[in-house]
């Protein structure tokens, strides 16, 4: 009987959680604000607020970056930061593949000349060294979608690549990646925004 009992719990548990995975929250994790995800527009892309909803990823925020993809997707030469920490970069997008509900984008940034700062140029704040300021836009439905989090609090670290101490002298390259909730599926391109950058349109996901 306590075999039987145990063997019911464990079903319980094992519904719960899917059930939860279906609402876009982390198991383990309690629903509220803060994670990253989907985001509904009301109004052109544009315009759009820098609020989040929910994201569906499992993927846990320590994990090391996704092998990198040969082939170059989209490309674009820009300057970067200012001042002391000015220079110009190539940026490179290597990849956006699905994966069940998840999408994880990868790209490198060479620098091509002067001193590029990935330390937080590519963050939502100062002090997040993180590439967590990244979004794809989805211009048909008017959707935005944020970086994924491994949580829904205020403290939720971010699905991507840690930039800390990263500053690209010349020729010097840094590979980075961040996970998204996957678009629909009948989207085969879409709309790439970093911060200090700018934005890399029609770029396809495999």
């Amino acid at each position: 009987m306590k075999v039987i009992t145990t063997m019911r719990k464990t079903i319980v548990l094992a519904m719960a959680a899917v059930a939860l995975a279906g609402c876009g929250v982390l198991p383990g994790v309690p629903q509220g604000s803060g994670s990253g995800g989907e985001e509904r527009q009301s109004r052109p892309v544009s315009e759009s607020t820098t609020a989040s909803a929910p994201d569906p990823t499992q993927e846990p925020a320590q994990e090391s970056a996704p092998p990198q993809q040969s082939a170059v997707i989209a490309t674009k030469e820009t300057k970067v930061g200012t001042g002391d920490m000015h220079g110009e970069a190539r940026v490179d997008l290597t990849g956006l593949k699905r994966q069940g509900r998840t999408a994880t984008l990868t790209w490198v940034i060479t620098a091509l000349d002067g001193k590029v700062n990935v330390h937080n140029g590519l963050s939502t704040g100062t002090l997040d060294y993180t590439v967590s300021g990244v979004a794809l836009i989805d211009p048909v439905n008017a959707k935005r979608y944020r970086v994924a989090r491994n949580g829904t609090g205020a403290d939720a670290a971010c699905v991507c690549s840690r930039t800390q101490g990263q500053f690209l002298e010349k020729d010097e390259a840094s590979t980075l990646y961040a996970v998204f909730a996957a678009p629909p599926a009948d989207v085969s391109t879409i709309n790439v925004e970093m911060p200090g950058i700018g934005v890399f349109t029609d770029v396809p996901i495999s």
